[in-house]
């Protein structure tokens, strides 16, 4: 018996069988499509054309820089050069401008007296040959010949020593950088990334050397780092070239520095055994 039954008596007998309440309706089974990643962004993704006016000759000009905001880091190497995902952010470092030639880190571009900037114009604008690009993004040949230029300016204007080794370290990134590249490649020019490393370390050297002398005659920042952080890229690149004891001094000031962070000093200690490790197997 239902709750409709006796519907019969009332000429309803069809309807006896009726749900009081419907049933909902089943929603029809469709494959649904599997989730697309959005595509990962591309070097010129991740890249804007930026407006300069050169201090040397006022010249308005566009240089490519790196949407730091935009790119993904990765992580970073021991002599803490950052690495990105889909680009290398030492390929826009140097702003150079196509008319006269002047050519610096992006944070030093604008720092440049009437002395210096008459001193550029007489050694580099009235002589030198730019070779003209517009792709959309900087090669690596093409970022190499914005550091040469960034070099030779530093030299001309008298920078500061330590702007000199900032470029220097830079450039030794740049390098690194390119020789990864051409790893990745399915027939790597190994005489070029041999000649890449070798690059590599001269300016790792000049970059140590300029430092370390930066650090007993400038006043701090230098190149936007304190006393911790310099002490640190110093002790590393001691390691590379096996001046143990500097490193291991410069490593003790690091750990026991109360303005050292829990990282930092961490980094520090491990540094430490890798020296214990490279003199071990002398």
């Amino acid at each position: 018996m239902g709750i409709f039954s006796g519907l019969k008596n009332l000429g309803l007998g069809n309807m006896e069988g009726l749900n009081l309440f419907e049933e909902p309706k089943k929603e029809e089974s469709r494959s649904k499509p599997a989730p697309v990643a959005p595509p990962k962004p591309q070097e010129k993704d991740l890249i804007y054309d930026r407006s300069f006016v050169c201090p040397v000759c006022d010249s308005s000009f566009t240089a490519k820089i790196m949407k730091t905001s935009k790119a993904r880091m990765l992580g970073s190497d021991q002599d803490l050069r950052a690495r990105y995902e889909n680009i290398d952010a030492a390929k826009y470092e140097v702003v150079m401008c196509p008319v006269c030639a002047y050519a610096a880190l992006i944070r030093y571009f604008t720092n440049v007296t009437s002395a210096q900037a008459k001193l550029i114009k007489e050694k580099i604008s009235q002589t030198v040959h730019l070779t003209a690009y517009d792709e959309e993004t900087y090669s690596y040949e093409q970022a190499m010949e914005r550091y040469k230029l960034a070099l030779v300016n530093a030299v001309v204007k008298r920078a500061k020593t330590s702007e000199k080794a900032y470029i220097c370290l830079r450039n030794a990134w740049l390098l690194r950088g390119y020789g990864e590249s051409l790893r990745e490649k399915e027939n790597p020019d190994t005489k070029l990334i041999e000649d890449l490393e070798k690059q590599e370390n001269e300016f790792l050297e000049n970059a140590y050397r300029g430092f370390t002398e930066a650090r007993q005659s400038e006043m701090f920042p230098i190149c936007g780092m304190n006393t911790i952080t310099i002490d640190y890229l110093l002790s590393v690149l001691a390691i590379r070239f096996k001046e143990y004891d500097v490193a291991t001094k410069l490593l003790s000031t690091v750990i026991t520095s109360s303005g050292a962070n829990a990282r930092i000093k961490d980094k520090a200690r491990e540094m430490k055994e890798q020296i214990l490790r490279e003199q071990s197997r002398k």
